[in-house]
């Protein structure tokens, strides 16, 4: 009997002890289903026992629970480890075969491996304890019952909680981080043996945490079969492995590489909040993605990058024989990922790739999982990650460089081109663009444009293209040679506009495109690209309206001169042009003020903002050695641009828009004026813009601005503009009088 016993113990069961679900098995009819995991356990003594004292028979019920539990717990290891061929025949009777058999083909799951493991580890305990026992009634000349209650007494408080934990992972499917969501909630427990137990569970479960960290954190990889961490690709497959397997163009597959390399970067992982463990922080997963992020792009640089550090690395091996003649020729790789793991060893060292794996293997050794160890040894993992990110992008690929050739061209730094080019393109952007040609049209100025002012040694230059949005063809400044190039003037001349044509502030999408090459993609993001551009057409809108009021100015000065001339040399004969002079007297008056509004508005932007910012960044440039510190000093960089110059404000950036397109009619109305004069239109114009000048330095004083972060440099724009009170007393209505039409005579008079 005892022997039966200590059988149905380590679950087999027999003609002593029978399980309720055989029975099932045999007589459907004789009971209700049973579910796969009974919430009471189904050993039962056999009925026709007869010879068992009753209170034996109570003992022996109070034991065979842990059988049950035993045999269940097995069940589970053994399915999640797929170990199922050969404990069957020893552990289960033949009608559950065919049970665990359809389990095995359900979900896998490492990390239900690792705690099947940790299950197979206790239940080793529990048998080694039943063959203790065993011993013990062997060696006893009067073997009797309490000797194997006795042995087993303390697997009561262990077996009943650890099968309710496999039946809740089964039941729910928990997998990845959920199952080590369940294991540490469960750790919480005030059984130190449980406690103890369910922290070895854990242990195991983490022990394929870290695996899978230290394969994304140090080879930039993710090892999950089964989609159970909480790092997951975005949906695509691996590009290197697909690509080495394509049979397409050695041009495409570089193409396509380094078009992969971006969306990796953009949009290619994400952290699953689904997997992600409750007792690790959302930033230190953020790290944790970062830093994967950034060694799968130390590791696998670009085709491009790999050229250039060839060409490098041979201009500086044969530097020593440019006197005794003529360089070779260079020797660059025709496989697009030949010599990328020589690169890759430069940029990420295999001495920190140790480094970080050591951390890795402390925490791996720990029994119990520690907080504020795993948080540390995470941020100094991506500190490591970012140091060498920074390394490649600022100084192996010159990131301060492009930074500079942004604000030259994107900022209007270069001040001389953008005049020269808007000076170029003067007449062509006084009629509508053209929908078909309006970007080639636009193509001869620029080029011109280039060519006067653009130095040779400008290499950034090559990276700008012009294009106007939705329109035409995308004509790259690097396809112009500036040494070659011949313009036929005529093409300058813009053809009479149709009716299907866009109106004159199409000319307002004029847009500027950067050439973005690995590795400064992971800087300069389509987001940020974006803002640039909407700073610039905000600039060169402002910049144009500036030189079409000093143009004018400048032609009346002329005819001025040339008056004045006249009237100096014949003053009786001459009394249209004093007429003429007297006429345009209150224009000017107009055309003054909005000068002397444009003009400061022009350089309360690029100087108290635009320059007052970029030296500012470029402290942080020199100082930091963080990539992500970096990126977060020019995403303050881009949204100070933005904020400070109003353009996140929509009432002041549409008040602003409309005074440059009233200054704009203003100029053109001026100069037809001595053919056609409209006094009405220059009225209406003048009574607008007086509106929107008052309107624009009443919404600049409201309190809502004075207390922003663009208080101190708003108060000198608002300085300038009403350093004499004229503003002031303007929008208080004090001098908000339109002048008369009589004041604009008619060339009849």
């Amino acid at each position: 009997m005892l022997h039966e016993l200590l059988l149905a113990l380590v679950g087999c069961t027999g003609d002593f002890v029978i399980d309720e679900r055989d029975l099932q098995e045999i007589l459907p009819e004789s009971a209700g289903p049973i579910p796969e995991y009974p919430d009471q356990p189904t050993f039962r003594l056999a009925p026709d026992l007869s010879f068992i004292h009753p209170s034996e028979r109570a003992v022996i019920e109070r034991l065979l629970p842990l059988g049950f539990y035993y045999r269940e717990l097995d069940h589970f290891a053994a399915k999640h480890r797929n170990l199922s061929s050969f404990p069957l025949s020893k552990y289960f009777t033949l009608p559950q075969t065919p049970k665990l058999q359809k389990g095995n083909t359900g979900n896998a799951s490492i990390y239900c491996r690792a705690v099947a493991n940790g299950i197979v580890e206790i239940l080793s305990v529990y048998r080694t304890a039943v063959l203790q026992v065993e011993q013990n009634l062997l060696s006893d000349p009067m073997p009797i019952l309490a000797t194997v209650t006795k042995g087993l007494n303390k697997f009561d408080v262990l077996l009943p909680p650890l099968y309710e934990l496999i039946a809740e992972i089964e039941s729910e499917d928990l997998r990845g981080g959920q199952l080590l969501n369940l294991l540490h909630k469960r750790c919480h427990c005030g059984v130190p043996e449980l406690q103890a137990c369910i922290q070895r569970l854990l242990w195991h479960g983490h022990q394929v945490l870290y695996n899978q960290l230290a394969s994304w954190m140090i080879y930039g990889i993710l090892q999950d079969p089964h989609g159970e961490f909480f790092i997951q690709r975005q949906g695509d497959k691996d590009v290197e492995s697909e690509l080495s397997h394509s049979d397409m163009s050695e041009n495409l597959k570089q193409k396509s590489y380094e078009h992969a390399a971006l969306n990796d970067w953009n949009i290619g992982f994400h952290i699953f909040l689904e997997m992600l463990p409750n007792y690790i922080h959302m930033r230190i997963a953020e790290s944790i993605l970062f830093a994967g992020k950034a060694v799968r792009v130390l590791r696998n640089p670009s085709y491009s990058f790999r050229v250039q550090e060839t060409i490098f690395q041979q201009h500086i091996s044969r530097g020593s024989q440019r006197s005794q003649g003529p360089m070779g020729s260079l020797v660059l790789p025709k496989d697009p990922f030949q010599g990328k793991h020589l690169i890759a060893e430069d940029l990420f060292p295999l001495s920190e790739a140790n480094k970080i794996e050591e951390m890795l293997q402390e925490l791996k050794k720990l029994s119990e999982f520690h907080k504020r160890s795993f948080e540390s040894a995470i941020n100094s993992i991506r500190i490591i990650a970012a140091n060498h990110l920074w390394q490649l992008v600022v100084i192996r690929a010159d990131l301060n460089g492009h930074l500079k050739a942004l604000k030259d061209y994107f900022l209007l730094a270069k001040g001389d081109f953008f005049q020269c080019f808007l000076e170029e393109s003067r007449q062509l952007m006084r009629l509508p663009p053209r929908q078909s040609t309006a970007e080639a049209d636009l193509m001869v100025p620029f080029q011109l444009a280039a060519l006067k002012t653009i130095s040779e040694e400008d290499k950034y230059f090559s990276r700008v293209s012009l294009r106007m949005p939705s329109i035409g063809i995308n004509m790259a400044a690097s396809q112009m040679n500036s040494q070659k190039m011949k313009v036929d003037a005529n093409l300058g001349v813009p053809l009479p506009v149709t009716s299907s044509e866009l109106s004159v502030d199409g000319w307002d999408g004029i847009a500027l495109e950067y050439s973005v090459r690995w590795p400064l993609h992971l800087f300069f993001t389509p987001e940020v690209l974006s803002k640039y551009l909407k700073v610039f057409q905000y600039l060169i809108r402002l910049k144009r309206a500036q030189m079409e009021l000093e143009k004018s100015w400048a032609a009346v000065m002329h005819q001025d001169h040339s008056d004045f001339a006249n009237h100096r040399r014949d003053k009786n004969n001459c009394p249209l042009s004093q007429q003429r002079r007297q006429r345009v007297r209150p224009m000017w008056r107009v055309r003054e003020h909005m000068t002397f509004l444009i003009r400061n508005l022009q350089f309360y932007i690029q100087v108290d903002v635009i320059e007052s910012q970029w030296n500012l960044l470029q402290s942080h440039v020199q100082t930091s050695h963080d990539f992500t510190e970096l990126v977060g000093f020019h995403q303050e960089y881009l949204s100070a641009l933005i904020s400070q110059s109003f353009l996140d404000i929509g009432s002041v950036s549409r008040i602003l828009d409309s005074i440059m397109k009233l200054c704009l009619k203003f100029c053109w109305n001026i100069e037809l004026y001595e053919s056609n004069p409209n006094l009405s239109e220059l009225d209406q114009i003048t009574e607008e813009f007086n509106k929107k000048s008052n309107s624009l330095y009443t919404i600049l004083r409201s309190s809502r601005l004075a207390g922003s972060q663009r208080a101190p440099f708003l108060r000198r724009f608002l300085m300038r503009l009403n350093y004499n009170s004229f503003f002031e007393a303007t929008a208080r209505g004090v001098l908000n009088v339109i002048r008369p039409r009589s004041n604009f005579p008619s060339l009849q008079q």
